[in-house]
């Protein structure tokens, strides 16, 4: 029998071919073109087929980007001891299909066969689309540093509405008849409450509310480091700068209003502590206009002589309870909102706020506010969380609504003693 060895001997050696080797020469090199074909055909229909898989793994690939992965411990004791239905098996196209598969949650099958209440866990997502994953970094929580309030114990302080402000105090603002009192001789930071001062100090200066101040470097806070909207060469009236620094707390607008004091920054902070000392205020001592120093303190009821005393000012009272306001710095617009959460409820009646918050003196807030008729003066101050001072407030109210005429109304573990 010929075969691709003899022919090829046959055919180098000069040896002619009979008929029928010639034949069988001619079929076998006929079998040969067709096992050429079959073995072209064969690898163009996989090569189809794989393109197809490709195509259905990336129209797959995006859905799965992100893939829901449990972490929770007693989700996997739970599922570990669950069996596990058996999976038909797949054939592996290719990478981005086994990449796809890795993609889909762990123990989904499990998870159908655990309570609601166990899957209640922490869940984690990463994505890994067209083969890029994001990673996820972790963030050092470090704790707050205690107040001055909380140093001195003064959060241990009980009183019958669990208050969560370490200072509360609450008067009459006619009769000046004490309503509810918790450590309201205490000496503490006031914070930006301190802005209530600078505002009289300004307006007792006479200078005109239209003449233009400007904010430099010297505006800057350099003790907290604390940043603003207003930058370098904003451009307010004076007017303009007590609006945001009552209402909006602006610091820099604070700062630049105590630098054009006519004696300039020093004689400013000087007027500040004489009209404290003639309002009576002898647990008070300034540093600086905006408060951002811890050696601004006072005690509740030195401030609500300084309420009582800023509530005088019709300017005052209208900046410091407007909810917003826009001012031009000569270099773009700013919108400015209020502080107090308490301003744009509609269910309050108040004639004057402000709030206040460094890291030493916690949330704190006073205001004149108007309960069942009567005017009382409010002070919250060291409060331990951002709204839980409006919280406070809305229990002092409460408390304040439903005591019946004629019953005491002082409510304090302070009343009546040395103070701190």
């Amino acid at each position: 029998m010929l075969n691709i060895a003899n022919f090829s001997k046959l055919y180098y050696t000069g040896d002619t071919l009979s008929p029928v080797q010639n034949r069988t020469l001619m079929k076998t090199e006929m079998f040969s073109s067709l096992r050429v074909i079959h073995g072209v055909a064969v690898r163009t229909a996989l090569s189809v087929a794989v393109s197809v898989a490709l195509a259905t793994s990336f129209a797959v690939a995006p859905v799965d980007a992100f893939a829901k992965t449990t972490t929770s411990k007693s989700t996997k004791k739970l599922a570990k001891g669950a069996a596990v239905a058996p999976q038909p098996k797949t054939v592996k196209s290719s990478k981005v299909s086994a990449r796809s598969a890795k993609l889909a949650p762990v123990a989904a099958a499990q998870d159908e066969e655990v309570p609601r209440a166990a899957r209640r866990h922490r869940v984690s997502y990463r994505m890994d689309a067209h083969g890029r994953r994001a990673a996820v970094r972790s963030v050092a929580f470090q704790p707050r540093q205690p107040t001055v309030g909380q140093a001195f114990g003064l959060h241990d302080t009980p009183d019958s509405l669990a208050l969560r402000s370490s200072v509360a105090y609450v008067v009459d603002q006619n009769t000046a008849e004490t309503l509810f009192d918790k450590n309201s001789r205490a000496v503490v930071p006031i914070a930006s409450i301190t802005k209530l001062m600078t505002a009289m100090v300004v307006l007792d200066s006479k200078a005109p509310l239209t003449e233009d101040i400007t904010v430099t470097d010297e505006d800057r806070d350099y003790e907290k480091f604390t940043g603003s909207r207003l930058s370098v060469g904003s451009e307010l009236n004076r007017e303009d700068m007590l609006h945001i620094a009552l209402m909006a707390s602006e610091n820099r607008a604070a700062a630049a209003l105590s630098r054009y004091y006519p004696n300039g920054r020093a004689g400013f902070i000087a007027a500040m502590n004489a009209k404290a000392k003639m309002l009576g205020m002898t647990d008070t001592h300034f540093e600086n206009s905006t408060g951002l120093t811890s050696q601004n303190v006072s005690s509740a009821r030195d401030l609500v002589k300084m309420v009582n005393a800023a509530y005088q000012y019709p300017l005052i009272r209208k900046f410091s309870t407007d909810r917003s306001y826009d001012v031009f710095t000569g270099k773009r617009n700013l919108a400015y909102n209020s502080t107090n959460a308490l301003i744009r409820n509609p269910s309050w009646e108040i004639g004057l706020q402000k709030t206040g918050f460094i890291n030493e003196a916690g949330e704190c807030m006073v205001m004149q506010t108007t309960i069942h008729g009567r005017p009382v003066v409010m002070v919250l101050l060291d409060s331990s969380g951002k709204y839980s001072r409006f919280a406070d407030a809305g229990r002092l109210r409460g408390f304040l609504e439903t005591e019946t005429a004629g019953e005491p109304h002082i409510t304090s573990a302070d009343a009546g003693g040395g103070g701190t």
